[in-house]
């Protein structure tokens, strides 16, 4: 995964652990929260393309 090896990917969870472990729930709330808008952003592309365009009365 990315050329880690699994001892640098345990020092580096052990890192986060440490110095970020106040913050790490809010990360993941935050992360969870973008995911859900990101989703939604994509199942709304897809009812967008089936509506036609609004008709703009010509002007006189």
């Amino acid at each position: 995964m990315f050329g880690l090896s699994f001892g640098h990917l345990l020092i580096l969870t052990i890192v986060i652990l440490l110095f970020n472990a106040k913050r790490l729930p809010e990360l993941g709330h935050a992360l969870g929260r973008g995911l859900g808008a990101f989703k939604k952003g994509l199942e709304g592309q897809d009812n967008d393309d089936d509506s036609p365009p609004p008709q703009i009365p010509p002007q006189a």
